[in-house]
């Protein structure tokens, strides 16, 4: 008779566990406070914790790789790091804002934005040309709602 391994069980089990329970696991397996974010988030990554922990994380090789790739992402920028890449939208994505009657197109580029065919390094910088007054680009082109945050 083979053991059986319990691993896939307790991971299907993240599913129906209360939020609190979720939580106190965090606490357990990582040793620290969970984080303010979503259920989806918690149930991920004690997902990858519970079997890292029971099978072993990832080859030094991969760390290595990791993050050599990371670096050559952010050009080993220490700030640029630690944005969320989820922040900014995909390159090549376009937005678009109607300001007093006349439609501005915004093209996402891999190192800012492209306005009237000239590169930008933020949205704000680009509402201000626009508007002709301080905006948060953000804002402006609907990225992020004021009031509400993201």
């Amino acid at each position: 008779m083979t053991k059986q391994d319990p691993i896939p069980a307790r991971l299907a089990a993240l599913r129906t566990t209360s939020t609190p329970d979720l939580k106190q696991q965090w606490r357990e397996l990582f040793d620290s406070e969970p984080p303010p974010f979503n259920r989806r988030y918690l149930e991920s990554r004690l997902a990858y914790r519970i079997q890292e922990l029971a099978y072993g994380g990832l080859k030094p090789d991969t760390i290595r790789r990791l993050e050599t790739l990371g670096e050559q992402l952010d050009g080993g920028d220490r700030k640029k790091s630690r944005i969320r890449a989820d922040l900014k939208p995909i390159v090549g994505t376009r937005l678009i804002r109607e300001w007093q009657g006349v439609e501005h197109l915004v093209t996402v580029t891999s190192d800012g934005f492209d306005w009237q065919g000239r590169p930008y390094k933020s949205l704000s910088a680009i509402a201000r040309a626009i508007t002709g007054t301080r905006w948060n680009g953000w804002v402006f082109f609907g990225l992020k709602n004021h009031r509400r945050g993201a």
